[in-house]
Parts: structure tokens; sequence; C-alpha cells
């Protein structure tokens, strides 16, 4: 028998199946089988290729579930303008069966994507897709099914969209290369990763594990799926752009993260190929479309190489942002955190380490400031301070590596000047500020949090560099 059509019920199985969840999604256990069996058929045989799958995807338990994950991640509505509520008010058990027919009987089809941009902190937009809620539900099934298969291929220099691997686990990858003297550095920038993705080369590289004709069809279906916008007159444009490029994959579907990590699969795989992570004695670090390679030696011949590598996967390179730097005479940034010399405040001494970097730090400071804006003084007080606390805490529980506490304290010190002011707008007070609304007035009777909560909830920061510069560059 196939081992897609059969489960594990071993004790290890069993216990895996138990302990896995997605977010705050218990996974179910007939769902958790079948993802062992995938993954462990994959890891023990590299060669094996997969002919039944598709069945898998309009199985009863796995569209649930794939269901229940879409809409635990909420988002907007597509082209057809369907919600949750009017999929709940039609009666999803009825919903979820016409699905699953229609994907039985291969007439489903995927509808338009409805493109946004939503402004990137260097002021440019990014597009991003938004798929009706029936293509949703089935690129999420397809993610169930095919995630097993392919996380056994993918190799340890990958650690977006993986369970137990995040840009945490990335950054101190990097951290740790730096200071077993990998220390020059090739700094990537690959230019639009997602949108130049070509169809066949990605479909080639799913086709090396996954043979089933339906699958894959199904997968070129939604790389294929029209595009549509809406122009400056409110006017909707529906364009087949990806079909007509054969390029791409449409950021924001569920699909998109796996395949984004089966294609940067190559570049890995051609890297160790060519002999030059022993050669040069250099390691990448890759997270999503953001790349790093940390080498001993030769970072030159390394940005020759990667280039080379890049174009024969038929992507492109940005140049200008592109570059190669030696630690710790300069420094570098990835993931928001800034690499290079450090100084301890409690012995003056220097080390390689990492800190949040300026635009992470300017970034905050905009979101507190936009909040804080005199033209939010209708809200209540205790809204503004609730979204600031979770603007503070999201942000403190990713930047809780390195140095930090000086960043934290100037960021409090900031944050309570702001607040401060659109407590005295909102009740037109033009002096006695401090007076009014001292810092432990803010944090005992407001409740805003403290940035002290380094030292409580991040026991791992250490003391940093001063940030005076980026804070007089931020308020500027």
């Amino acid at each position: 028998m196939p081992v897609e059509q059969r489960g594990l019920s071993s004790r290890q199985t069993l216990k895996v199946v138990k302990d896995r969840r997605l977010g705050n999604l218990s996974t179910p256990i007939s769902v958790q089988e079948l993802q062992t069996a995938l993954h462990a058929k994959a890891k023990a045989e590299p060669e094996y290729r997969f002919y039944t799958l598709y069945d898998k995807m309009y199985r009863k338990d796995v569209l649930e579930f794939a269901y229940r994950c879409c809409r635990a991640n909420k988002g907007a509505a597509g082209v057809d303008a369907q919600t949750f509520q009017d999929i709940e008010n039609y009666g999803r058990e009825r919903w979820l069966g016409e699905l699953a027919q229609a994907l039985r009987e291969e007439s489903y089809r995927p509808e338009a994507i409805r493109r946004v941009y939503i402004p990137k902190p260097n002021g440019k937009l990014r597009p991003l897709g938004i798929s009706c809620l029936n293509d949703r539900v089935c690129m999420m099934a397809g993610v169930v099914v095919l995630g097993p298969v392919f996380e056994a291929d993918l190799p340890a220099e990958q650690h977006a969209y993986r369970e137990g691997r995040n840009a945490l686990s990335a950054v101190e990858e990097v951290r740790e290369l730096l200071n077993t003297g990998h220390r020059e550095v090739v700094d990537a920038d690959l230019s639009g990763y997602f949108d130049g993705i070509p169809h066949v080369e990605l479909l080639k590289s799913v086709a090396r594990r996954v043979v089933d004709r339906r699958m894959l069809h199904l997968l070129k279906m939604w790389l294929e799926a029209p595009v549509e916008e809406t122009d400056k007159r409110g006017r909707k444009i529906r364009t087949t752009i990806n079909r007509d490029s054969q390029r791409g994959i449409p950021q924001g579907s569920p699909i998109s993260p796996l395949m984004a990590n089966v294609y940067m699969r190559r570049f890995i795989l051609g890297w160790k190929r060519l002999g030059l992570e022993a050669k040069l004695d250099a390691k990448i670090v890759n997270y999503a479309d953001d790349l790093v390679i940390c080498c001993k030696r030769g970072t030159d011949e390394a940005l020759m190489h990667m280039q080379q590598l890049v174009g024969k996967l038929k992507l492109k390179v940005n140049e200008e942002k592109t570059r190669t730097c030696r630690i710790p005479a300069e420094s570098f940034d990835f993931l928001g955190y800034t690499f290079g010399k450090t100084y301890s405040s409690k012995t003056g001494r220097a080390y390689i380490g990492t800190r949040p970097s300026k635009k992470s730090i300017k970034r905050l400071l905009a979101e507190i400031r936009q909040q804080t804006d005199r033209r939010m003084t209708w809200l209540e007080a205790a809204q503004v301070v609730e979204q600031l606390n979770d603007m503070l805490v999201g942000w403190a529980n990713y930047f809780k590596l390195g140095s930090v506490s000086k960043a934290y304290r100037a960021i409090a010190t900031y944050t309570t000047a702001r607040l401060r002011r659109w407590l005295c707008k909102k009740h037109k007070q033009r002096t006695g500020g401090y007076q009014c609304y001292p810092d432990v007035y803010l944090y005992q009777h407001f409740g805003l949090v403290q940035e002290s909560f380094a030292a409580q909830w991040l026991a791992c920061a250490l003391p940093c560099q001063r940030f005076a510069d980026t804070l007089t560059d931020a308020r500027a």
C-alpha cells in the first residue's frame, strides 16, 4: 500500500501527533497521522516520488482543519466579497461539502486574486494578493498535504515558515557564525523574489517529489490565477499578468510561503554542489527572500558565484543593496537587527553582537507618533494606551536578542513624552504636562507598559550602545 494511503500508529508517531500544534489550533489526530506518514516516507527515501496526494485534499478532516486555520488567520474578503460569517450563515459543513465535491469532480477553478498595496518602511508599496475564501481553504489544504513532504527536504539554512524555526532562529544562527570566525559577509538582496519566481522552474522543483498530475495542475491554476485591481477612478481591472509572464507567486496566499521555500532550496543546494560551502567555508542563512552568506574568506568570490547562481535560477540581484562587509570593522542589517561591534556598558569591552537596527527603532517611533497624533484625541485614553502597549510588547517580543536595554529606555522616554503631549492636547492643557502626568502616573493609572519589562520578560537583554543619535534622527 502506498505511504500516501496509510497512517502510522507507533508510540513515537502518536507523541508527535499529540505535541504538534499550529498556532492556537490543535491539529486533529487523523490529519497529524497523515502528515507524519508523509514526512517519514519523504525523510527516509529522498528519491521517492508521491503519486497520490490530490485525493487527500478533499478529505473531510483536512478541509475542516484548513478552514479553521484560515478563519484563525482572519483576513479580508476576496473578489466575491464572501466572508466567514456568510459561510457560517450558509452552513459551514454544507459549504465544505460542496467544496470537497468540486475538488473530487475536478470542477474546482480558482477565482481571481484581489490585489491591494500596502506601504513598506522605505515608502514603496508591496503588492498583496487576497484570495477568495474557497481558494484560501483549498490552498491551506494543499499546505497541509504538501508541507510534510517538502519539509523533509528543506535544508537547515532555511528558517522561514517552518515549525521550530523563525526569524529569531535565523538571527541567532548569524550571530553564532560571526562569533565562530565567519566574519566576511555577503549581504544579498533579491529583487522582487516572490514576483520573479518562474512558474516552469518552480513546478519542476515540485515535480521532483510530487508527480500527481491533478496536484500539479492545481498548483499551476493557483499560480496563473487572474489578478483584479482597482484603479484611481475606482474601476476594477482584471488582468492575466501571472499567466502571461509565467512568473510570480501571489504574496499573501497560504501556498506562497511553501512555494517560496521550495524554490529557494535550489539556490542552497546549488551553492553546496558547486563546493563553495567547503571552499570558502561559506554558510548561508535564509529567511524567505532575505539572504546572507557568512564566509571565513573570499567574499568577492562568494558574491560573484552568488550572482551567477541567482541568474541561473532566472532571478535578479538588487545590485544597489547587495554588498560585502567585514566584521567588526563594518556592520550590516538582517531581519531588523544590526550585526557588528558592540560595547559592554559594564566593562567597556567590545564584542561582536546584535542590537535593534536604527531602521527598526525609527519604524516603531513613527508608529508611536502616529498613534499619539493630535488628530487622535477623539479616542479614549484607555484605547490609546492599549494600542501603544500592543506595539511595545510586540516589538519587545521580537527584539530580545543581544544589546537592547538602552534602546528600550530610549523608546520609553519617547513613548511617555508623546503620551503626555497627547493627554495635554486632549484636555486642552497648555502647560504643566509633566506635573499633571508624571511617568509613574502614566504607568500606574493608565497602565502603560514600562520599558523596564526588558528586565522582567527578556532576561537575556544586555546593555547596548547609545541610541541618542537614533532618536534624534527619528524625531527630526
